[in-house]
């Protein structure tokens, strides 16, 4: 688990850079972005920014080949903003979470029409045998399993 001062320096760093990404930015290569969540290692020397980008693959790459090339102008401003001796170098990384989450819909979405198809089929079914296919003991039964005494 991180210190509470590593998480105080992610929630700065996301702050930061989400900040400059909406102001300082101009690129026209970057599209709209939202940044998720920012890892920094113990030592606060690497921090990991996750993203998200609204649009489809092209504009996802575009961002990437945007970001890299905003990372020294973003890593001057959170070592300005910060005040650290040394500043952490900043890797960008597209986060799959919500792609994900939006699959995973889509399947129990799936999931659920297909249990309304079996629910629908079987409201109107009957057995195809005795409604209790399991033999139960019947006072018949018991009299006809027991020896008679004239066969002695």
């Amino acid at each position: 688990m991180s210190s509470p001062r590593v998480r105080k320096v992610a929630d700065r760093i996301q702050v930061i850079v989400a900040e400059m990404l909406e102001r300082r930015i101009k690129d026209p290569r970057l599209g709209f972005v939202t940044v998720t969540d920012v890892r920094v290692t113990g030592d606060t020397q690497n921090a990991t920014i996750f993203y998200t980008v609204m649009g489809d693959e092209d504009e996802l790459a575009s961002t990437a080949v945007a970001l890299e090339s905003a990372k020294g102008i973003l890593r001057a401003e959170v070592g300005k903003q910060l005040g650290m001796r040394h500043v952490p170098t900043l890797e960008f990384i597209h986060d799959a979470l919500p792609d994900t989450a939006r699959h995973l819909d889509e399947l129990l979405a799936r999931a659920r029409e297909s249990d309304a198809k079996v629910a629908e089929a079987a409201a109107g079914a009957t057995y195809a045998g005795e409604a209790d296919p399991y033999r139960k003991p019947h006072e018949d039964d018991e009299l006809e399993d027991e020896p008679a005494l004239d066969e002695e």
